[in-house]
């Protein structure tokens, strides 16, 4: 790996920490990632130059402690009255040592707080899905809008008055409890769930998946699941993302490319994983008696798990599960993975018929998702040269490189 891409590795991982930390000790998201993105550009002057350090987080972290110290310093001389960050001239020195124990300390509930407060009710629900996608996946603008099929002026628009929004108002940095905890619940977990899949499925670059943000996720749904232990839709989420995650050494080759989910090897499979989500499915359903979206993705991804192998899988339950699903949380993604169901379980060509019908949808009119299973259908319908079309459109349109590659291979097939 490159220097270059060895520091875009670090700041993938260490950036929401990092963010996370300071926004404990600033009370301002947008100065918080700004710091943080100073700190990015530090390592990106003098890592090439002085070589890896060691421990690239120690280094990032103390970076940020300098600079959020110098910006403390220049507050204080501006605005002698400025309490906001509980800083004076005359303890600056204490001051300091304050912030040195205070971003050494354990950051595990750190990142909970800064997603709570990336969804703080006061901000319209698509700005804060975008803020705590921005600030906790280390998501471009451009994976952003690809993941809502926006434009990227707008999602960066979205951003910028989140963060506003919240320096205005003053919001606590804490997890909040009770009737709170649950308003900003729908928001959290849509934010975890989008990291997930932005791991499992790259929207850009050279990887066809990113474990590291697919953990990550993992990692807050679990810490989410150990603070609403009672909640189905957390449990249904947690457990629709570990199934999901027991297949990730076989989605790809040794080289990287992708393996499509019936060509998988399925002894690659994480069992452990596997057990897990399915005991998280159990319980989940045994609280509620309205399974949510998370709960029916979760029970579409048990009957792949349970199926030995890719002709055992009970592709009309998967069907009718994506039909409720469809009423539960209508949207054209949702359509386009029934279409796939339903030609698997009903013949493809009523799976075209769905798809056919989303032609004219404006929201998928950038997204090589449905060409690529209309492409799909029609190979199966036998009519190869509409079918090249539609994979060479999808190629067209896919952002990630190992899938641009995957889908003209299929055109040429």
């Amino acid at each position: 790996m490159t220097t270059s891409g060895a520091i875009e590795a670090v700041w993938r991982i260490e950036q929401p920490k990092l963010v996370a930390r300071l926004n404990r000790l600033l009370r301002d998201v947008g100065l918080a990632e700004e710091i943080a993105q100073d700190a990015f550009v530090a390592a990106l002057e003098r890592w090439p130059r002085d070589g890896i350090p060691r421990n690239p987080a120690a280094w990032l972290t103390q970076v940020a402690k300098n600079k959020a110290l110098d910006r403390l310093r220049r507050t204080t001389r501006i605005d002698g009255k400025h309490r906001e960050l509980t800083v004076d001239l005359a303890g600056l020195e204490r001051e300091a040592a304050a912030i040195e124990a205070m971003l050494d300390e354990d950051i595990d509930d750190d990142l909970l707080r800064l997603i709570f407060t990336a969804c703080h009710p006061v901000l319209p629900a698509e700005q804060r899905v975008a803020l705590a996608l921005r600030l906790l996946g280390g998501l471009s603008i451009q994976e952003i809008s690809r993941a809502f099929l926006l434009p990227e002026a707008t999602i960066a628009q979205r951003i910028v008055r989140a963060k506003r929004t919240l320096r205005d108002a003053e919001i606590a940095f804490e997890t909040p409890r009770g009737e709170e905890r649950r308003v900003r619940l729908a928001a959290v977990l849509e934010v975890v769930y989008l990291i997930f899949n932005e791991g499992y499925v790259a929207t850009e670059g050279p990887h066809w998946l990113r474990a590291d943000l697919c953990g990550e996720a993992l990692r807050l749904g679990r810490s989410l699941a150990a603070l609403m232990p009672q909640e189905p839709e957390v449990l249904g989420l947690l457990a629709l993302m570990e199934l999901h995650a027991s297949r990730l050494a076989a989605r790809a080759d040794g080289a990287g490319n992708p393996i499509l989910l019936l060509d998988q090897d399925r002894s690659r499979w994480n069992w452990a994983l596997i057990r897990s989500g399915l005991a998280g499915l159990a319980r989940a359903m045994l609280l509620t008696s309205m399974p949510d979206s998370y709960l029916l993705q979760a029970m579409i991804a048990a009957c792949h798990s349970r199926a030995a192998t890719a002709g055992d899988t009970d592709w009309i339950a998967i069907a009718a599960y994506y039909q409720a699903l469809a009423l539960a949380a209508p949207s054209p993604i949702v359509e386009i993975n029934r279409a796939v169901a339903v030609g698997m379980a009903f013949g493809p060509a009523q799976g075209l018929a769905i798809a056919d019908a989303l032609t004219d949808e404006p929201r998928l009119r950038q997204s090589h998702l449905l060409p690529t299973v209309r492409g799909d259908l029609l190979a199966k319908l036998g009519r190869a040269a509409e079918a090249r079309m539609e994979f060479r459109r999808a190629a067209e349109l896919a952002g990630n490189e190992r899938e641009r590659a995957l889908l003209l291979a299929r055109a040429e097939a």
